[in-house]
């Protein structure tokens, strides 16, 4: 434990500020709370009253030789509207501001150069207002509070969409390429599939009986999905997968194309087509994550490291 490290991030409602980071890879603990204000140990009602100087805030423990601090900025500023200086969505006051709480002088550099990678993306044609400033005692919030996400579910999805993050989200930080620069970059299978929606025939396809050591990314972002530890031959003519490698790199949605009614399953940043989810797997799942290959691409596992997925190295024995 002594190589873990804090991480100390402001960015609105603490709620929605949990899963995004929860179950990476070399996160320990996400905890909800409040900092950066001038009262000991204060309670919800009196951040939100503006009256204590807190912001609402998540820190964050880490082993940095698996998920590096970098990694969890570039989780952080694609969470938020950098550019708000009043809040963050329908959340206003000086309690829901986004601010960087560095721990140390390395994190520090890190945060500035980070935020100042952003400034001349022209992503945004506003400043960025995030603040980068020393962490201050950081006071655990409330049980009802922490991992929100988790115990009230549906409040959590329904407070997302509400309060205008989620298309802020995909508005900002979800667009993807051009549809003319997407299909020069994909195979004519593979733009189908990520972007109409389509299937490829079973049994032939590029990964439906593979079998080598590695992971599956996103054909279109490179965002890790699965790995070859939890594929398994169902028969089915596709590959198949017990669960994917991170939950929060997958999204599902009702699909009730063909006089069907199924689980379709989406990439989180590209937003891409994968296939289907169903309930005839084996345990301990139980599930079946039927994708095409066409929204795979393959990185071995000697190939990793080169390939800037090192941090699931460990994955394999």
């Amino acid at each position: 434990m002594s190589n873990y490290q804090l991480a100390t991030f402001a960015g609105g409602c603490f709620w929605c500020m949990v899963k995004p980071f929860h179950k990476m890879p070399g996160i320990i603990q996400v905890v909800s709370g409040y900092t950066g204000g001038h009262k000991v140990d204060p309670t919800y009602q009196e951040v939100c009253s503006e009256t204590t100087g807190h912001y609402e805030a998540v820190q964050i423990t880490f082993d940095p030789a698996v998920f590096p601090y970098i990694k969890l900025l570039d989780i952080f500023w694609q969470q938020i509207d950098p550019t708000d200086e009043g809040g963050q969505f329908h959340d206003r006051g000086n309690s829901y501001k986004t601010a960087i709480f560095y721990h140390n002088e390395e994190q520090k550099e890190q945060a500035e150069a980070s935020k100042q990678s952003l400034e001349v993306s022209g992503r945004f044609t506003k400043p960025i207002a995030t603040m980068i400033i020393p962490a201050a005692p950081f006071y655990e919030a409330e049980e009802y509070h922490q991992d929100y996400y988790k115990k009230n579910s549906i409040r959590y999805k329904l407070y997302r969409a509400g309060s205008g993050r989620d298309a802020f989200i995909k508005a900002y930080w979800k667009n993807k390429e051009k549809d003319s620069s997407l299909r020069e970059k994909l195979t004519p299978i593979q733009y189908e599939v990520t972007q109409n929606s389509g299937t490829e025939p079973a049994f032939r396809n590029e990964f439906w009986n593979h079998t080598e050591e590695g992971i599956y990314v996103d054909i279109v972002s490179g965002e890790p999905l699965f790995s070859s530890l939890d594929k398994f031959d169902s028969g089915c003519g596709w590959p198949s997968f017990t669960r994917p490698l991170i939950e929060e790199q997958i999204k599902e949605e009702v699909d009730i194309s063909h006089n069907m009614v199924r689980t379709e399953v989406r990439s989180a940043e590209a937003d891409s087509h994968l296939g289907h989810v169903f309930e005839d797997g084996p345990m301990p799942t139980g599930l079946r994550f039927c994708i095409n290959s066409a929204a795979l691409r393959f990185v071995p596992k000697k190939d990793l490291e080169k390939e800037g997925y090192g941090e699931y190295i460990k994955l394999f024995p």
